[in-house]
């Protein structure tokens, strides 16, 4: 398996369409990044579930995935299901996140999500931050829109278990959900770990990324010597 190291983490910026999408979608990734960098900034924006018992979840349940993090969770009160709709208030929403912030790694939905609410942001993300590393990350769910991925975080049998507590004790208002279960968040994280050589991982969609392997012209070096 190929790796390529990210360089330095300082700031990262998770977004998602509903309460409970980032958790699901990269939960552990933050569990591993956190763990790894004490007082790592994470601006987070969530489209949905403003005002509701979904948003007091979704801020109990990201401290949970944050911990130590320096975590500043917007949550907003667009309609759920309806976000092609409203796309001049999710730009908006997306234009000032960026305004605020300049994240060294970006997380969000998959560009071809089958929900079109999570396809939308990830469409406003990807043109919002033209200049980021951009990982969009997946929800298992009844459309069946799992596929080939290009970027995997392996993540260690603890922080996979943990993942699953922690989704299933902070969104309860989801426990009834058929493919909200122990069972299909682990299957996948470890069919992605086969993946990648691992038992357990996360995987993410990469739209478009630049290397740095070495200089940029033939014969010469960072000094330009």
């Amino acid at each position: 398996m190929i790796r390529l190291g990210a360089g330095t983490l300082d700031r990262l910026v998770a977004v998602g369409a509903h309460c409970d999408d980032i958790a699901i979608g990269a939960g552990g990734t933050l569990l591993a990044m956190c763990q790894a960098r004490p007082g790592l900034r994470v601006d987070a924006l969530v489209l949905t579930g403003g005002g509701s018992e979904r948003e007091q979840e979704e801020r109990a349940a990201l401290a949970a995935f944050c911990p130590g993090a320096d975590l500043r969770l917007t949550v907003l009160k667009l309609t759920d299901g309806r976000l092609p709709a409203q796309w001049e208030e999710a730009k908006t929403a997306v234009e000032e996140l960026r305004g605020r912030t300049e994240p060294d790694l970006v997380l969000a939905p998959r560009t071809d999500d089958a929900h079109q609410d999570h396809r939308g942001l990830a469409q406003l993300m990807s043109t919002a931050f033209r200049d980021h590393l951009v990982l969009g990350y997946e929800i298992v769910k009844w459309d069946g829109d799992l596929g080939r991925m290009a970027a995997y975080q392996p993540l260690s049998p603890r922080t996979a278990e943990h993942k699953v507590r922690l989704l299933q004790e902070y969104y309860p208002s989801q426990r009834h959900r058929p493919w909200y279960d122990r069972e299909a968040f682990l299957g996948l994280a470890r069919i992605r770990g086969i993946e990648c050589h691992a038992r357990y991982a996360e995987a993410f969609a990469v739209t478009k990324l630049t290397l740095d392997l070495g200089p940029s012209e033939p014969g010469t070096s960072e000094l330009g010597e």
